[in-house]
């Protein structure tokens, strides 16, 4: 059962992301702005894990899935339009 913010490879969202392709600086930007708080500027961890890697270790979608759901608290739910969500998706690689 896929909830509202479980989401499929097929999802619309997750389709209009998947065909983007980000750019990685402005993706610092917002993770700057939404997620070094937690994550830490270098995103070495702080309240949040380390993210070195992170794209080694989950696909885009559960990547993407990670970030919008608000399933591991005490990480908010965060939906960005779909060109902000490629852009950190995009850096999220870079780790």
């Amino acid at each position: 059962l896929w909830g509202m913010y479980s989401l499929k490879p097929a999802d619309p969202y997750v389709q209009s992301v998947l065909q983007l392709t980000g750019n990685a600086s402005r993706g610092k930007e917002i993770f700057s702005l939404n997620c070094a708080t937690c994550h830490g500027l270098d995103a070495l961890g702080d309240v949040g894990p380390d993210l070195r890697g992170v794209s080694e270790r989950k696909s885009s979608v559960a990547l993407i899935n990670q970030v919008i759901s608000g399933k591991t608290p005490p990480m908010p739910q965060f939906q960005p339009n779909e060109r902000d969500m490629a852009d950190l998706l995009s850096f999220l690689k870079t780790l």
